[in-house]
């Protein structure tokens, strides 16, 4: 496959304009997969200001141009110094043996190991687990892009970074160490139960909220705005009491309030609902409510008598 001309200077201006260009899928604050994201984090603990990043699922050109470009057939590639260095296993493969820094020209700083807290239950089951597991076990706590947590088993790396808490040994790489600082571990027992991990650093998420949910809300008269996300004509069929239809003139009157206050969106099955919700998150709101199930779901469960549609 040959590169238009056009295309390729492009990709060389950036590249020529930036000593470090990450060609990724999202962004560098939302990374769209998880390689991207991988990348993301060790660049970040390395140069945490000091690189360009393009989304190439924004433009097609550039998505498709840059692995002709590198003839390397996927995303994300990393370029310094005009230099194409190769993809998610090749940078973490360099991060781990200390070539990546090199490569930046950063020497290496001390990291301090995240603060850990786990709870006694939590405790006690990852014990369970890397005594089952054998000895030079560790829990390799891992977060990605996404702010997904993960919890692993096996030997701690060469340059993980050892917490031990509650005798349970932890292994952390230095490149997650700042946004695991000061998560919480816990385990729940029985049905649907399992470890959760809160994290303080993760930025506010659109919170689920079933319909049992909302209605305790509005029977206890908290101070939520109840936005519906539908069109005039679906509300015109049915509405949740309390709620307004969120048109333009509504979304700047919400804008313009206090960023703590409470959103609950709703629409009909939750989609276009969850879609506004993360709008209002992008705003600097921090508490966001999408109504699972939607205004259908209220009908079915809270009001039979409603309109269903």
């Amino acid at each position: 496959m040959s590169l238009d001309p056009a295309t390729r200077e492009r990709i060389e201006s950036l590249i020529q304009t930036h000593p470090v260009v990450l060609f990724m899928k999202g962004t560098r604050s939302f990374p769209q997969c998880g390689f991207s994201a991988t990348v993301v984090q060790i660049l970040d603990q390395i140069i945490p200001g000091g690189y360009e990043t393009v989304n190439v699922l924004a433009d097609p050109a550039i998505r498709e141009g840059i692995k002709v470009y590198s003839n390397w057939p996927t995303i994300p590639q990393l370029y310094v110094n005009q230099t194409f260095i190769g993809g998610c296993d090749i940078v973490r493969e360099m991060y781990e043996a200390g070539e990546l820094h090199d490569a930046l020209g950063v020497k290496p700083d001390d990291v301090a190991p995240p603060a850990l807290h786990v709870t006694e239950a939590a405790a006690e089951a990852l014990r369970r687990a890397v005594t089952d597991a054998g000895d030079g076990t560790a829990v390799h706590l891992l977060v990605d892009g996404q702010w997904q947590h993960g919890l692993d088993l096996g030997p701690r790396g060469a340059r993980d970074l050892a917490v031990e808490v509650a005798g349970v040994p932890f292994a952390v790489p230095p490149a997650l160490a700042r946004r695991l600082d000061g998560v919480t571990i816990d385990f729940v027992d029985g049905p649907g139960g399992g470890f959760r991990i809160d994290n303080p650093n993760a930025p506010p998420r659109v919170q689920p909220l079933s319909v049992a949910e909302l209605k305790a809300k509005l029977d206890a008269g908290e101070p939520i705005q109840l936005l519906d996300v539908r069109t005039q004509r679906e509300r015109d069929i049915a509405a949740i009491a309390g709620s307004r239809l969120l048109d333009d003139d509504v979304r700047r009157e919400v804008e313009a309030m206090p960023k703590d206050t409470p959103l609950v969106l709703y629409c009909h099955h939750g989609v276009r609902s969850r879609q506004a919700a993360e709008y209002f998150l992008r705003q600097g709101f921090r508490t966001v409510y999408n109504v699972v199930g939607g205004i259908d779901a209220w009908a079915a469960h809270i009001d039979p008598s409603m309109r269903r549609y």
